[in-house]
């Protein structure tokens, strides 16, 4: 995969994804928002990608929105008079899609839809869209010099990136209030404490090896498709309604691993050997959810 703004490794299935505009800090710009929406979308179709890591360039992750640009600095179409029907009928029309969507929204709901496990390797400062673009992500590592800030207030705006749904899960509403009505900078044990990173390390070095090692936990050895699955009905059914709705999607999930890589995990547990799953995630069965 090649990137104006991000430059990607794969290394025995862990694609390292490096957030590149390290002059910058790694700032955000509508083309970043395009390329991450992208590269998180084709993973999917990648069997050769088993997990993706984020970090960035330098000493930040991201420090924001780039905001030194002409006109409208988000990208969006000022000329437009959008509403929630617009938003609600409209959303693939190219000109929403491009003059009234949040560009750190589309990114979010990309790796909420993406099948492999995505962790974020955050190595300096996280700042607005460089903060809330790792909670759709399954795990935050985190340097101990980390800053992490919800600092719309600051600037006048909201919190974006589909955030208003994810921070509350992650944290609780009561200190995803504080955090975005605050617009504080956080530094990294306050974050840690609160529940939204899962754990510091000394620097860079120590924090992709971790982060390494913790893919390779999840992934190696394992069936695709179940990770697949199981990612999935993490982050969507806690949103359900009613446990029989949970019901529901996992008895179709049960069903349909268990004649594959169900099948051949419980042989290898009766022959005492390790499994050798077959199933791609590429073809996991979407439509049972």
């Amino acid at each position: 995969m090649h990137y104006d703004t991000l430059r990607t490794e794969l290394d025995d299935g862990i694609l390292l994804v490096t957030l590149d505009r390290e002059q910058r800090m790694n700032a955000f710009t509508p083309r970043m928002a395009d390329e991450l929406e992208h590269m998180f979308r084709a993973v999917n179709a990648d069997d050769r990608v088993a997990a993706v890591i984020v970090t960035g360039a330098g000493r930040a992750f991201c420090a924001g929105m780039e905001l030194g640009g002409a006109g409208n600095v988000f990208g969006l179409d000022e000329s437009l008079s959008p509403t929630l029907a617009d938003m609600r009928n409209r959303l693939d029309d190219p000109a929403i899609q491009t003059g009234v969507r949040d560009t750190g929204g589309r990114v979010t709901l990309a790796i909420f839809d993406c099948v492999k496990p995505v962790i974020a390797a955050i190595n300096g400062a996280a700042v607005g869209i460089g903060a809330t673009m790792t909670l759709a992500m399954d795990f935050r590592l985190a340097t101990r010099d980390a800053k992490i800030g919800f600092v719309f207030g600051r600037l006048g705006i909201v919190p974006e990136a589909c955030s208003s749904w994810f921070l509350p899960r992650l944290v609780g509403e009561q200190l995803a209030l504080e955090w975005t009505l605050t617009a504080d900078i956080l530094d990294a044990d306050t974050a840690l404490a609160g529940g939204l990173l899962r754990s510091l390390h000394e620097d860079r070095d120590a924090l992709l090896h971790e982060a390494k090692a913790l893919a390779h936990r999840i992934v190696d050895g394992r069936s695709s498709v179940a990770i697949a699955l199981t990612r999935i009905m993490m982050k969507h059914n806690p949103a359900l309604p009613h446990p029989l709705e949970a019901h529901r999607i996992d008895s179709l999930a049960m069903f349909y691993t268990s004649t594959e890589d169900g099948r051949e995990g419980v042989k290898a547990f009766l022959e005492k050997r390790a499994p050798s799953f077959t199933s791609k995630a590429s073809s996991t069965p979407m439509d049972i959810l």
